[in-house]
């Protein structure tokens, strides 16, 4: 148990020491940010070589479905630990990927609202590759497999009270097109 705290509270901190090694250490004033806004929106800005609109539209950025014949699992307050339910589920998600071996599924970890947002989407991430480590446990190869974490992102159930928490905390899966 110790050692997993340990391990939460070191994940923690080289997310942040990462953050604040990318941070500035100059000073912006008002006139300077908005001219750097402006200088760096992306949606004004069409100059991109070798880009055009018709390459934007296809498949540059893969989307993600919900995949009918897999169903989400769901964990306990700050755990990213497989519960024996959700390791029965895994298993019928793994019986669909064997059957469907075309399938790329992305994994997306997902927390209720509370903690803040950067321990929450180490948390999500955790919980996605939680998912994926034992899908592959089970034989399903971990090529067919990615993850995502939402953090607090994208709830399911908006509301704050057990109930709604306990559905936000979870790992999706969605098929790669």
């Amino acid at each position: 148990m110790k050692t997993m705290q340990l391990l939460k509270v070191a994940m923690v901190v080289l997310f942040l020491s990462g953050l604040i090694g990318c941070a500035s250490t100059q000073p912006v004033t008002p006139v300077e940010d908005q001219a750097m806004v402006s200088q760096s929106d992306m949606s004004q800005q069409s100059d991109v070589k070798g880009v055009d609109d018709k390459s934007m539209q296809g498949e540059a950025v893969p989307s993600h479905e919900a995949v009918a014949g897999m169903e989400r699992i769901h964990f306990d307050f700050d755990q990213f630990t497989l519960s024996p339910e959700a390791r029965g589920i895994l298993g019928e998600n793994a019986k669909y990927l064997n059957a469907n071996s075309g399938v790329q599924v992305v994994i997306e970890g997902h927390c209720d609202d509370r903690g803040s947002d950067e321990y929450n989407l180490a948390l999500g991430e955790s919980r996605a590759l939680a998912a994926k480590n034992y899908l592959v446990s089970l034989g399903i190869s971990a090529s067919r497999l990615s993850v995502i974490s939402y953090g607090e992102e994208k709830p399911l159930v908006m509301g704050e009270n057990e109930e709604a928490w306990a559905q936000n905390r979870r790992a999706e899966f969605k098929v790669v097109h």
